[in-house]
């Protein structure tokens, strides 16, 4: 897999501070490794209660939630409808692009987090880093974000269960899935962990299947022997129009295809929530993060240019399926693309691994929605109650607070399915903009902050490449396309009321809570001299001197070779 752009050093050796005062001891690792910079000493005893959650996620695990969290329904299904205004060269184009600032972003967030692996890292980090009203409105900005995910991917499981059948009524389904997304997320950690590994394998084999499927298929491996090949690139072309005719009109629609990805390519926020409950985080961390990310890269850029090969962004089928917002996967190009070339059985196949990627994201929300809320009650910015764990290490009335929240799933029940949808997916869109623009920013400080009190960036675990510039380049895109997100009501004739708010609620959220929380509390941004670079980091190098890896067996160990 090629480099994101990292520096790896000697200190990629170290481990992590433990569990509930548990600690293990790493035979590959030195006794004798010095704390890392800034550690105000190296003593043996850890703070009880500074972060109960459990480090039971082993380093597969973690790889495959950087996938899962990101790839849902958007991929295979939606993603149809940004062809459909842009244009297949558009759509590849955006992609691709977007990419490039997701690659900032995660650069950003490995060199803080491999820091400093605790829970909910980038949403105390900007507490620290920033302001204490800049990570109040970080955190409630990531908790809304995660939380709409879960109702947005209940509805489209609901919505392709009944490709099948229309047995069970909405309602019921509804509730069936947030009861299991409650059991996998109440079991423990290793549970979830367990199986958002194998729903997550689910994605990755529909992911690859499709970029396969796509390239037999083009060069005649059909039923139709149809050696079609870029042919719907010539004819109707590569550039849709949308909004307007000419130039006016393919600029639109590549505007509307980088939003689209601006929506469907998530970044390294799945990976850093966990960074609280992995194993070995100084070794694993980085290495997800390098990984995750290629992975990331060919199965977005090259699944929006196989979106774009195999049907045409013309195609009445694929037009019908989003104005009659069909059932199920009944709107995604590839079913559609299936479908015209006489394949059977393959869309059934096609459409039960898009409902295990869709019910995958939805658990994975669960999982960070409740871990933000988490994080935010153990800087005393949310109620203490929520600070509670289980005896397994699961913050119960968080994740019991995030399934409470996802009942809104239940507007699909008097709504249209394809209207709600739409309004998760504004609100979701501005959310994840804004937290990326939280996540560049804090690394700056946090630049800053390490030069101003002498800690070399060559002894973090990891240096990023072209910093600082790449954090400018990531916060001015994601700024850019926050304003851009809603641009559709500005085009005469496309103002709809309800597209402006849910496309603009959180740019104007995001400031009232920053600077509500400043008013009430009297807070301030920090100096660079007193930005807090030292907390946890004694629990962090105590965990590291004295971890000792277990030992997988049987199938378990061939796991970790493939995906550790």
């Amino acid at each position: 897999m090629a480099s994101t752009g990292y520096q790896a050093h000697d200190s990629e050796k170290l481990g992590t501070f433990g569990s509930k005062g548990s600690l293990t001891k790493d035979v590959e690792a030195d006794e004798n490794v010095p704390p890392m910079p800034g550690s105000p000493s190296d003593s043996l005893s850890l703070k009880p209660g500074s972060d109960n959650t459990h480090r039971r996620l082993k380093s597969r695990h973690i790889q495959l939630i950087g996938i899962g969290g990101t790839i849902g329904t958007a991929l295979f299904v939606q993603i149809g409808q940004a062809l459909i205004q842009g244009g297949p060269g558009s759509l590849f184009i955006a992609f691709t692009i977007w990419c490039t600032f997701i690659l900032a972003v995660t650069i950003c967030a490995a060199e803080m987090v491999t820091y400093l692996p605790i829970s909910s890292p980038f949403i105390r980090f900007a507490g620290r880093f920033v302001d204490e009203a800049f990570g109040v409105a970080a955190g409630y900005n990531f908790f809304i974000l995660e939380a709409m995910l879960v109702p947005f991917e209940v509805v489209a499981c609901n919505l392709i269960i009944h490709y099948w059948s229309d047995v069970v009524p909405a309602g019921g389904m509804i509730a069936i899935i947030l009861l299991l997304y409650g059991l996998i997320n109440v079991f423990a950690v290793k549970w979830y962990g367990e199986s958002e590994f194998w729903l997550a394998l689910g994605k990755v084999i529909l992911a690859v299947g499709l970029i396969l499927y796509t390239f037999v298929t083009m060069v005649g491996g059909n039923p139709r022997h149809d050696k079609y090949g870029f042919r719907f690139w010539r004819e109707p072309g590569s550039f849709g129009e949308a909004y307007a005719t000419g130039s006016l009109g393919q600029f639109c629609g590549f505007l509307v295809c980088l939003v689209q990805a601006s929506f469907t390519v998530a970044g390294p926020d799945y990976i850093s929530m966990a960074a609280g409950e992995v194993e070995n985080p100084r070794t694993v961390m980085p290495r997800a993060y390098n990984k995750a990310f290629g992975r990331l890269m060919a199965f977005f850029v090259l699944g929006s240019l196989c979106v774009g090969i195999v049907v045409p962004y013309n195609s009445q089928e694929l037009i019908d399926g989003f104005k009659d917002g069909a059932p199920g996967a009944a709107a995604s190009p590839y079913v559609i693309s299936m479908n015209r070339l006489g394949i059977r059985i393959l869309p059934d196949i096609v459409n039960a691994l898009v409902l295990s990627a869709a019910f995958s994201a939805g658990n994975s929300y669960v999982y960070c929605a409740s871990r933000s809320l988490f994080g935010l009650a153990l800087e005393g910015r949310a109620p203490k109650i929520l600070t509670k764990c289980t005896s397994n290490g699961v913050p119960i009335y968080c994740v019991l607070l995030v399934l409470v929240i996802s009942l809104i799933s239940f507007l699909q029940v008097s709504s249209g399915t394809a209207e709600v949808l739409r309004w998760f997916v504004s609100v979701i869109t501005a959310s994840q903009l804004i937290n990326f623009s939280v996540i560049a920013f804090t690394y700056t400080r946090f630049k800053k902050a390490c030069e101003r009190q002498g800690i070399s960036r060559d002894s973090l675990p990891y240096k990023g490449k072209l910093q600082p510039y790449l954090a400018y380049y990531a916060l001015a895109g994601c700024m850019v396309m926050t304003l851009v997100n809603g641009f559709s009501v500005f085009i005469d004739g496309n103002w709809k009321i309800t597209t402006f708010f849910f496309s603009y609620t959180m740019v104007g959220v995001f400031p009232l809570l920053y600077f509500g929380w400043k008013l009430l509390k009297r807070t301030s941004i920090i100096k660079l001299n007193d930005v807090d670079l030292h907390q946890n980091i004694e629990e962090i190098d105590e965990y590291t001197r004295n971890f000792i890896p277990t030992p997988a067996s049987g199938f378990g160990k061939v796991l970790d070779k493939l995906f550790g």
